[in-house]
């Protein structure tokens, strides 16, 4: 593997059905409104990330969709696996550094505040910490990265509460890890949310 392929930018993306996105923007929008949104999520996170010179996965929620706004020339895919959102990502982390991968970030398709800049600085900011955590307002995170497998982070968390950033940074003391905080952003997740760009 070389120097370039050490890192990994993991994408994680729920199939775009109109019944199983945004949920909660579908009980006020309506399920093909917030289909829509959720698309446009999907490509500005998919724009965003061709820019970073790392390697790239998408990891999708039930099946790989190809030829799809992913282009299979830039985009790895896969398929998430777990009982939950936690192990879906603990296997995907578990997937990267088993292919050899020393650095490996994950991101939602949620956050239109997220930025080339905002992943390129959790890049680097592996090169000095052992982790980096991307914090949303919302009490979650809309980026997670780490420098080995860190199983902990994965458990026994109460998964879409605004307790999920709380209880990372928790553990992250509790075993002793060297962690960078970066900008707090805002994922999209109800009307509320939206920014004039997606009404």
């Amino acid at each position: 593997m070389d120097k370039k392929s050490t890192a990994r930018l993991i994408i994680f993306y729920r199939n775009p059905q109109e019944a199983n996105v945004k949920t909660r923007l579908a009980a006020t929008l309506g399920q093909d409104k917030a289909r829509q949104i959720y698309v446009r999520l999907a490509q500005h996170t998919r724009d965003v990330a061709e820019k970073t010179d790392v390697d790239k996965i998408v990891f999708y929620s039930d099946f790989v969709d190809t030829p799809d706004m992913w282009p299979d020339a830039t985009y790895q895919k896969a398929v998430q696996h777990g009982h939950d959102l936690g192990a879906r990502m603990k296997n995907a982390f578990k997937e990267s550094f088993a292919r050899g991968y020393t650095s490996v970030c994950i991101i939602g398709t949620d956050c239109f505040e997220l930025s080339q800049e905002v992943i390129d600085e959790a890049f680097e900011s592996l090169h000095h910490s052992d982790a980096v955590v991307g914090p949303a307002k919302d009490g979650g995170y809309y980026l997670l990265g780490m420098n080995q497998m860190l199983p902990a982070l994965f458990d026994n968390k109460r998964w879409s509460t605004n307790t999920v950033l709380n209880e990372t940074i928790r553990d992250l003391g509790l075993l002793g890890l060297h962690y960078t905080l970066l900008r707090t952003l805002a994922d999209v997740d109800t009307e509320e949310d939206l920014p004039d760009e997606l009404r």
